[in-house]
């Protein structure tokens, strides 16, 4: 897995041929239980790293297109899976929590929902208040330039724009890791608020 910006996260990513980005994967190492987020299948050498780093306490899925590879590694470690409690109804996997506005899911880690995406209820989530992890809805297709989802894949682009803007009146992020594309690792504020301007 590769080290990201603070020295408790870290990634493993997919290249998707069709859309020319990495889809990612992360994991925050914590007293208590890691937590993994939208776990893609792990190759012999991410899993043993994971093992090394203390195994998988919490799996959350941001959202039903990012269940990947959770079942299966709830059903190898044990961990609680959370999902999104929008999808609750049509989840395509058992979870045992679901995840609302607001919700701590473990201290230091909080969900946000994001609504018009392509999915009710996306969550987002925030490390320490420093770091936002997001699903689908926020991306990044070019380095250091976030976008949005593509309006064809949105359910309101209206509500979409006000999920955007909310996050971005988050204050202090450093930075924004995304599920699809480029992680921004630094001023995450001034780009989160810069994609909010363009909307």
């Amino acid at each position: 897995m590769k080290a990201l910006h603070r020295k408790d996260l870290f990634a493993w990513s997919v290249f998707n041929e069709e859309r020319d980005i990495d889809f990612h994967s992360y994991v925050w190492v914590r007293e208590g239980g890691n937590v993994v987020i939208d776990p893609l299948p792990l190759s012999g050498h991410d899993h043993q790293h994971l093992q090394k780093l203390g195994g998988v306490g919490f799996i959350v899925i941001t959202n039903s297109d990012h269940c990947r590879a959770s079942e299966q590694l709830a059903s190898q470690t044990g961990a609680v899976l959370l999902g999104p409690a929008a999808e609750q109804d049509t989840f395509p996997i058992i979870c045992n929590r679901w995840l609302y506005d607001g919700d701590e899911i473990v201290p230091g880690l909080n969900a946000y929902t994001l609504n018009g995406s392509k999915t009710p209820g996306e969550l987002a989530l925030l490390v320490e208040h420093t770091t936002l992890i997001t699903g689908d809805l926020i991306r990044c297709h070019v380095g250091g330039e976030l976008c949005l989802l593509p309006d064809g894949k949105l359910a309101d682009r209206k509500l979409a724009i006000q999920s955007v803007k909310r996050l971005a009146s988050l204050p202090g992020l450093q930075a924004v890791l995304t599920g699809d594309g480029w992680p921004v690792f630094s001023h995450g504020s001034e780009v989160l608020h810069h994609l909010a301007r363009s909307l």
